[in-house]
């Protein structure tokens, strides 16, 4: 048992890990259960894996620098911002996410906020469970037909937007620095300039990864230049926010409301000044989350590391400069 090759798992949402040990016995592997989420603790465990699982827990680079023998990090997810893939790539580790996972999720949940905040449900709803019957509560509700919808970002999640949002005759248009007029044509969007799109969309969906060009991205003054009667959705990552920029401008009627799947911190401080406002509408970072996306999720991304582990080609290696390292751990991938 001792000689097994053993994968470290950090954090994990799933009910089970059965998926992924049936995925690992192909290759004789067993897995460690962190049980908490503490460098400390990954530290400890790093030295004895040859590979790691993560979801959200952050794989610093005192974890990756430990895992001596570990020939890959494997995401959980899509976005890499808690994984330190610099560091892995310097040491020769691979790193492999699942690209494709939660989109009809994600973009479903992004219309899910949009129309939220357009009829107004949650409010309504409390209003009636008060015992009131009163219609007319809050911002005014405007028709969705003919209303702008403005997409940061255009990638997979994106682009599955576009169709949902045409069913309810909403126009689009979209920003991102590599989009082009062919792209735009293709999906059937208007591609604008993002100082464009802030001042003239209905509702603004954030959509883009977080990199330190998009962190606070959405801050006073592209706030102050969204329409009063405007909605802004982040179903991305909450540091795309200045989140005490987006709190004045909620309460001092910069814009209309604000739905938000991710916070800057998860789970937010009980005093967290937004949680106050009826005017947001607030998810525990739960867009990605259905039956079919969590055991596609497991599957997908024990079986990238099932590839590493047995010297294949990983279908997502996020980091394939790491090819070139002489220090590359899973030799096999350069033939």
């Amino acid at each position: 048992m001792s000689n097994r090759v053993k994968v470290l798992v950090t954090d994990y949402v799933s009910k089970t890990l059965e998926p992924e040990q049936t995925i690992l016995n192909q290759v004789g592997a067993d897995l460690i259960v962190a049980e908490d989420e503490s460098e400390a603790t990954f530290v400890k465990y790093a030295p004895k894996v040859d590979a790691i699982l993560t979801t959200w827990a952050k794989v610093s680079t005192p974890v990756i620098e430990a895992a001596t023998k570990c020939q890959v990090i494997g995401r959980y997810g899509i976005g890499l911002d808690n994984i330190d893939v610099e560091a892995a790539t310097q040491l020769g580790i691979a790193v492999t996410n699942v690209p494709t996972y939660c989109l009809e999720e994600v973009s479903d949940h992004t219309m899910a906020l949009l129309l939220g905040l357009a009829r107004k449900i949650p409010r309504l709803d409390q209003v009636v469970k008060n015992r009131g019957w009163d219609r007319n509560i809050g911002p005014q509700v405007f028709r969705l037909r003919g209303r702008r919808l403005g997409l940061i970002g255009f990638g997979k999640i994106a682009q599955l937007i576009v169709p949902k949002a045409k069913g309810f005759s909403l126009e689009i248009a979209a920003y991102t620095p590599r989009l082009t007029d062919e792209m735009a044509a293709q999906h059937g969007v208007q591609r604008v300039d993002l100082d464009q799109l802030i001042t003239t969309s209905d509702f603004i969906s954030l959509n883009c990864p977080l990199t330190p060009e998009t962190y606070h991205l959405i801050n006073v003054e592209r706030l102050q230049a969204m329409k009063s009667t405007a909605y802004l959705i982040n179903t991305a990552r909450g540091d795309i926010i200045d989140n005490d920029a987006l709190y004045t401008a909620l309460t001092e009627g910069w814009i209309a409301g604000a739905g938000l799947d991710v916070l800057p911190n998860e789970p937010p401080s009980p005093d967290l000044n937004l949680l106050g406002l009826d005017n947001v509408i607030i998810t525990p970072h739960s867009a990605f989350w259905s039956e079919e996306s969590i055991y596609d999720l497991q599957v997908t991304a024990a079986k990238e590391v099932v590839r590493v582990l047995s010297s294949e080609m990983p279908h997502s290696l996020m980091n394939p400069e790491v090819l070139g390292n002489a220090a590359l751990r899973a030799t096999g991938l350069k033939s």
